[in-house]
C-alpha cells in the first residue's frame, strides 16, 4: 500500500533491512527474517523481533523509499506484506514516474513531485473505495469465514475485518480481528494453539487506546473486568474509531432502546456497513459542533479560504454544507467559526455572498412569530425594567459592555451570520449584558435557527397539551414553587404559568425526557432572560444536544460529565489526586454543578455569567470553571481530614462568589454570608471565569468528546453492576443465593439482548417504557422465554414431540407473565424457577398442574337470571346455599356474575398431555422404569375413581346442590334457560370422547405410537354416558394418589443442582438466531388453582 511519504534514517536500519532491487531514485527493501535468504542469525533475530513485536514495531516485510543521489535523505513511499504486492507498486512507478524524473533539474524538485505523486494516489483510492471493503470477492470470503469460526446466524453482519495480534501475557497471537453489528471477535491459529474470542458490544466496559514499555501502542478492551489487547500494523486509529463507533451503536440500541428513522443509515441493524458508521458519526460531529438542528447532516466538505473582512485577509479553514445551513471553521489558530443559513445566501459566479444583518433592531434578527397566548417579554424586562437615567456606577459599566458589542456587531455581523472570534470569547468571558442575553444565548445554542425552521410549533404544541394530565405535570406542578422563590418573577402567577407552559410543552414533545428535576431550575434562568418561546427553544438545544442524556432518569450524560471530569483532575490536578485516594467524592460534590450550570450552588447573578460562557463554549467551559473552583481551594482541601470538612470549605467559597459588576438591585441578588461563621474573602465570578480560561483553557472540543465518548462504556457497565447489586437485594423472597441470582441476571439479560440484536421489532423493545423501574426493562417475548426456560429446566427435557415441549414452555410462559402483558420480566421469570428448584413437591405439582389448564380459565363464574340458573364450563364440585341469593333476583338485569369458590379440573385431553409430561420429565433417570410404574398405577387408579363416580350421578335424578330454592319466583320450574356461550369455549370441549388410560404395566416411556402406557388399562372403564361429558380430576385427586408413590416423592424432593445448571446454560453455543414474535402472538390468560 501506498504511504504517505516520511522521513527514514536508513544508517541504522542497515543491518536490518536488505536491498532486493534499486535504481537511481528507488529503493525496494526486504526485512530481515522474511522470504528467500532471510537465515542466518541476523535474519532469526529481526525474525523474531518481529514476531514478538508485531505491529508494534509499525514494520512490514517490504518497503520502497525514494532517494536522490546527492542527498542523505531517504522517503518511505510504500510498504508490502508480500514480495507480489511490493512488486506491483515497484513496477507502477518504474512504467509511470522514472520517465517523467528525467526532465527535472533540482533533486528537491524531484523529491517533491515524487511525494505529490504518492499523495495524490492516497487520495484516489481514499475516493474510489467503497463498499465494505476494497476487494468484494475477499471480503465475501471473510463473511464465510467469519459464519463458519464463530457460530453466529448468517443475520449477524459483519462490518470489516483486520489484520491484529492478541496479547495475553507477552506473547502475541497473530490472527485477524472481526468487527461486527454486536460482536467483537478474533481468532488465531498458529502451531496447534488456537484461539478464538467472541464478546458482545454490550460487555465492553472499557474501550481506548493504550501503550506501555512492552507495547508501543494498543487497543484496550476491558470484558467483564478482564482486560484484552490488541495490536496491528497499520489502521490502528480506524480501528479504534470503528469500535467506539459500534460499542456506542449498541448502547443507544441496547441500552437506551433508541430507534433510528427509516431513511437513517443505521436504522436496521441487518444492514449495517463501515460507511454507514463513519457517515453517522461525522453527521454527530458535525451537528454538535456548529450546534445545529438534529436532523441536518453533512453533505460536502471542502478547504476554502474565507474572506474576513474586520482583519482584511483571507483565513483558512473548511467549509461544511448541509441541507440548509453553511458553515465555516479556520485551521489556522484564529479560531474563528461561522453559520450561515442558506436562506440568507445568494449565488454570484464562483462565490458565495452572504448578506449580514447589521441592524440594531432585534426583531429583524430573531425569527419566529409571537402569539398571544404566551409571554412575548423576558421576565427580566418586566419586573427590572433598566432605567436609562441611572448613573449609576455599575449601570455605567453596563452601557460599556453593552457599546462594547455594539461595535462587535459592527465589524463581525449580528445574528444567525455572525462570525465568532477570539474576540467575541474574551466578550463573553467578561460578562454579557443584561438587555443582550436573551439573544446571545439563542444564537450562541442554535435555538434560534431552531425556532426559525419552526414557526408557529410552540403555539401549536400549547394547544395540544392544554388540559393534559399526566405524571410528568404532576411532578412539574409540585415543583412550580420550587423554582427560584427568592425571586420577585416566581411569586406572581406571570413567572408560574410561563414556567408551567414551558415544561409542559417540552414534556409533550419529548416524552422520553419528559420533566426531571433541576429542568424546572434552568428555564427560570432562561425566563428571565428570554421570550417564551425563545426559552422553549433554548430548553430543547439543552437537554437535546448541549447536555445530551442529562435529563432522564438515570442521568447518563451527568455520570459521564463526572467520569471526564475525574479524568481532567487527574491531568491537571495532580497535587490533589496524590492527597485524595478516591476522586469519586469530587464527582459526588459536583453533581449538581453540571445539572445545573453551577445555578444551584452560585446566586443568581454569579450563575447568568457561567450559563454565558457555556452557551459560548458547551460543557467544556462548566468543566473548565469546575477545574478552577477546585484549584481555588487547592490549599484548603489538601488540609481536610474527610469529606464533610472539603464539602464545607467548597460551600463556603461558593458563597463568597459575588458579581461586583451586576446591576440588578439588592432585591434580586443572592449573595448572602450566612449568620454562622465570618464571611470569606469575596471573589468575583469575572476574575473566577477569566482564571478557568487562562489556566484551563488548552482544554480542547474533540478531547472532551472523545472522552466522553470513552468513559461512556464505563458508566453504562457501572449502571448494570448497581443494577445486578439491587436486583440480589430486592429479590429476598426466592431461595436462590445471591451469586446464583447474579449469574441468573447476566443470563437473563443476555436473553434479552439476543432478542434485540437481529430485530428492531422485538417485542422488548416495541414495548420499552422509559418511566418503568430499571429492572423492569429487561424482558423476554415468548420465544426468548422458552430458550432460556428450556436451558435451565431442572428435569432432561425428553418430550417426544416438538410441539409437546413448544406447548409446555408456551404455558410456562403465560404462568409466569402475571401482569399479561406479553413480556416476562426478571422477577417474573426467578419465581417460576425458584418454585421448580427450591419448592415443594406440592409446589412443583402443582406447577405442572396449572400448565396442563387451558389458557383463559382464571375464575369460573355463576350466571343467575330469573329463573335461577347456574351454568358451569366444567364440573365443579359447588356447595351454594341459594337462599342468599334472593336478594339478587331483585337486581334488575338479565344476568348477575355470582363468583364462588370453585374447584379447578383437568379434563380428558389435559390429564393425557399432563401424563406424557411426567413420563418425559423421568425419561432417563436412574429410577425411570419404577417412576413408569408409579405413574401408570396412579393414572389407572384416577380412572377407577371416576368411574365410580359417574355411576353414582347417574343413579342421582336430579343434583341436590342445583336444586331450585322454593322462594324463587319461578317456584319448582327447574328448566333453565341456555347460558350464554363460553368466549374460551372450543368444539373439542364438548364433543363425547372414550376415556384413555395407561395401564398399570406399562413400563417405557410413550415415545411412540406403539407404547402402551396410554392405552386402555386392565379394569378400563366403561364408555362415558349418554351426556358425553368428559371426565376430569381435581388437583387435589392427583396428589394424593401420588403421595401414595415413594418414587415419585423421592424424584421432586430431589435436591436441584442450581450451579451445574447455570454453568451449562453459560457454557452454550454463542447465541443463534431467534425468530421474535409480536406480542399479537401471546394469547392467554392467568391460571388459579
Amino acid at each position: 500500500m501506498w504511504l504517505r511519504p516520511e522521513e527514514v534514517l536508513l544508517k541504522s536500519a542497515l543491518k536490518l533491512w536488505v536491498t532486493e532491487r534499486s535504481n537511481r531514485y528507488f529503493l525496494l527493501q526486504r526485512r530481515r527474517g522474511y522470504g528467500e535468504g532471510g537465515g542466518g542469525i541476523a535474519g532469526l533475530l529481526v525474525g523474531t523481533l518481529d514476531t514478538v513485536l508485531d505491529s508494534t514495531a509499525k514494520v512490514a516485510p517490504y518497503r520502497i523509499l525514494h532517494q536522490t543521489p546527492d542527498s542523505q535523505v531517504y522517503w518511505s513511499i510504500a510498504c508490502g506484506a508480500s514480495l507480489e504486492e511490493i512488486s506491483q507498486h515497484w513496477d507502477w512507478l518504474q512504467v509511470n514516474v522514472m520517465r517523467t524524473l528525467s526532465v527535472f533539474d533540482s533533486d528537491d524538485d524531484i523529491t517533491s513531485f515524487v511525494q505529490g505523486k504518492i499523495r495524490g494516489l492516497i487520495a484516489e483510492e481514499g475516493k474510489s473505495s467503497s463498499g465494505d471493503d476494497e476487494d468484494p470477492e475477499r471480503f465475501r470470503e471473510a463473511m464465510l469465514r467469519f459464519e463458519r469460526l464463530f457460530g453466529l446466524p448468517k443475520r449477524e453482519k459483519l462490518v470489516t475485518y483486520f489484520s491484529c495480534s492478541y496479547w495475553r501475557g507477552r506473547v502475541p497471537n497473530q490472527g485477524w480481528i472481526y468487527l461486527s453489528t454486536n460482536f467483537i471477535c478474533f481468532y488465531s491459529y498458529l502451531l496447534g494453539n488456537e484461539v478464538k474470542l467472541v464478546f458482545s458490544w454490550d460487555e465492553v466496559s472499557r474501550l481506548e487506546r493504550t501503550s506501555s514499555v512492552l507495547l508501543a501502542e494498543s487497543i484496550r478492551v476491558c470484558v467483564h473486568g478482564e482486560d484484552h489487547f490488541f495490536s496491528m500494523f497499520l489502521r490502528l486509529q480506524q480501528t479504534y474509531l470503528l469500535m467506539q463507533q459500534l460499542a456506542d451503536y449498541a448502547i443507544t440500541r441496547l441500552f437506551d432502546k433508541e430507534t433510528f428513522s427509516m431513511d437513517h443509515p443505521l436504522s436496521d441493524p441487518l444492514h449495517i456497513t463501515q460507511r454507514a458508521l463513519e457517515v453517522h458519526a461525522r453527521n454527530q460531529a458535525f451537528r454538535s459542533f456548529f450546534r445545529l438542528p438534529q436532523e441536518e447532516n453533512l453533505c460536502e466538505v471542502y478547504e476554502s479560504f474565507l474572506w474576513v473582512p474586520f482583519n482584511h485577509y483571507n483565513t483558512l479553514g473548511k467549509i461544511c454544507v448541509s441541507e440548509r445551513y453553511l458553515c465555516f471553521a479556520s485551521q489556522d489558530g484564529s479560531q474563528c467559526h461561522l453559520i450561515v443559513p442558506l436562506r440568507e445566501v445568494s449565488r454570484n459566479t464562483d462565490r458565495l455572498f452572504v448578506q449580514l444583518p447589521l441592524c440594531d433592531d432585534e426583531e429583524d434578527v430573531m425569527v419566529g412569530q409571537t402569539q398571544p397566548a404566551v409571554s412575548t417579554e423576558a421576565l427580566m424586562n418586566v419586573f427590572h425594567p433598566q432605567d436609562a437615567e441611572n448613573l449609576d456606577p455599575k449601570m455605567l459599566k453596563e452601557r460599556m459592555k453593552e457599546q462594547s458589542w455594539q461595535i462587535h456587531f459592527a465589524e463581525y455581523g449580528r445574528g444567525s451570520g455572525m462570525f465568532c472570534t477570539k474576540k467575541t470569547r474574551d466578550l463573553v468571558v467578561r460578562g454579557v449584558p443584561e438587555t443582550l442575553r436573551g439573544e446571545l444565548w439563542m444564537l450562541f445554542s442554535g435555538a434560534v435557527n431552531d425556532m426559525a425552521t419552526h414557526p408557529g410549533y410552540y403555539a401549536a404544541l400549547l394547544d395540544e397539551c392544554m388540559g393534559s394530565s399526566s405524571l410528568a405535570c404532576d411532578e412539574i406542578e409540585r415543583d412550580l414553587h420550587r423554582s427560584l422563590p427568592e425571586h420577585p418573577a416566581f411569586q406572581t402567577d406571570t413567572g408560574i404559568s410561563a414556567l408551567r407552559r414551558v415544561l409542559t410543552a417540552y414534556a409533550h414533545r419529548n416524552p422520553k425526557i419528559g420533566y426531571c428535576q433541576a429542568m424546572n431550575i434552568l428555564t427560570s434562568v432562561l425566563l428571565l432572560y428570554a421570550k417564551e418561546e425563545e426559552a422553549f427553544w433554548l430548553l430543547v438545544a439543552v437537554c437535546e444536544r448541549m447536555l445530551p442524556d442529562y435529563f432522564n432518569r438515570r442521568i447518563i450524560g451527568a455520570l459521564v460529565d463526572q467520569a471526564v471530569f475525574e479524568e481532567l483532575i487527574r491531568d491537571h490536578l495532580t497535587a490533589l489526586t496524590d492527597h485524595m485516594t478516591d476522586l469519586s467524592f469530587f464527582s459526588s460534590v459536583s453533581l449538581s454543578w453540571f445539572l445545573t450550570l453551577f445555578i444551584s450552588v452560585l446566586p443568581i447573578e454569579s450563575a447568568v455569567n457561567v450559563v454565558d460562557c457555556f452557551f459560548f463554549d458547551g460543557i467544556r467551559a462548566v468543566l473548565q470553571l469546575a477545574l478552577a473552583v477546585l484549584h481555588y481551594n487547592m490549599d484548603s482541601l489538601l488540609c481536610c481530614h474527610d469529606d464533610a470538612e472539603a464539602v464545607t470549605i467548597l460551600n463556603r467559597f461558593f458563597d463568597s462568589v459575588t458579581n461586583k459588576d451586576s446591576p440588578l438591585p439588592a432585591t434580586v441578588q443572592q449573595a448572602s454570608a450566612p449568620a454562622n461563621h465570618k464571611p470569606a474573602q469575596s471573589v468575583d465570578i469575572s476574575d473566577l471565569i477569566r482564571e478557568a480560561y487562562e489556566r484551563f483553557g488548552d482544554i480542547r472540543w474533540e478531547e472532551v468528546e472523545s472522552m466522553r465518548k470513552r468513559n461512556k462504556l464505563y458508566v453504562i457497565q457501572t449502571l448494570e453492576e448497581t443494577t445486578k447489586q439491587n436486583v440480589v437485594i430486592v429479590a429476598q423472597d426466592v431461595k436462590f443465593s445471591a451469586s446464583q441470582l447474579e449469574e441468573l441476571y447476566l443470563l437473563f439479560k443476555r436473553q434479552h439482548f439476543i432478542s434485540c440484536y437481529w430485530s428492531v421489532s422485538s417485542p422488548s423493545l416495541q414495548n420499552h417504557d422509559p418511566s418503568l423501574p430499571y429492572l423492569d426493562q429487561y424482558q423476554l417475548g415468548q420465544s426468548q422465554f422458552s430458550a432460556l426456560f428450556t436451558l435451565l429446566l431442572p428435569w432432561a427435557p425428553n418430550t417426544h414431540s416438538h410441539s409437546h415441549s413448544h406447548s409446555l414452555t408456551r404455558s410456562a410462559f403465560r404462568l409466569a407473565d402475571e401482569n399479561r402483558d406479553g413480556l416476562v420480566n426478571f422477577r417474573e421469570f426467578i419465581c417460576t424457577l425458584d418454585i421448580l428448584y427450591n419448592g415443594s413437591f406440592t409446589e412443583k405439582l402443582k406447577f405442572l398442574f396449572k400448565l396442563h389448564l387451558q389458557p383463559g380459565m382464571i375464575t369460573s363464574s355463576l350466571y343467575i337470571n330469573n329463573n335461577m340458573w347456574v351454568s358451569c364450563r366444567m364440573k365443579l364440585a359447588l356447595k351454594v346455599n341459594l337462599r342468599t341469593y334472593a336478594t339478587i333476583n331483585k337486581v334488575q338485569c338479565s344476568y348477575v356474575c355470582v363468583c364462588v369458590c370453585v374447584c379447578v379440573c383437568v379434563l380428558q385431553n389435559q390429564f393425557v398431555r399432563l401424563s406424557k409430561t411426567l413420563y418425559s420429565v423421568f425419561h432417563g433417570d436412574e429410577e425411570e422404569e419404577s417412576l413408569y410404574r408409579a405413574v401408570a398405577r396412579v393414572t389407572s387408579l384416577l380412572l377407577r375413581m371416576e368411574e365410580v363416580g359417574r355411576r353414582l350421578q347417574e343413579t342421582n335424578s336430579a343434583p341436590t346442590s342445583l336444586t331450585p330454592d322454593p322462594c324463587s319466583p319461578t317456584g319448582g320450574d327447574s328448566s333453565p334457560k341456555s347460558p350464554p356461550p363460553d368466549p374460551d369455549s372450543s368444539p373439542s370441549d364438548t364433543s363425547p370422547r372414550s376415556p384413555t388410560s395407561p395401564t398399570s404395566s406399562a413400563t417405557s416411556s410413550p415415545t411412540g405410537t406403539s407404547s402402551s402406557a396410554l392405552d386402555t388399562p386392565v379394569d378400563s372403564p366403561g364408555d362415558p354416558p349418554a351426556g358425553g361429558e368428559d371426565w376430569s380430576f381435581s388437583f387435589e385427586q392427583i396428589l394424593a394418589s401420588l403421595l401414595n408413590e415413594p418414587a415419585v416423592v423421592r424424584f421432586f424432593e430431589r435436591t436441584v443442582d442450581t450451579q451445574a445448571l447455570i454453568e451449562n446454560a453459560k457454557a452454550t453455543a454463542p447465541p443463534k438466531a431467534i425468530n421474535t414474535h409480536s406480542q399479537s402472538d401471546y394469547a392467554g390468560g392467568h391460571v388459579f388453582v
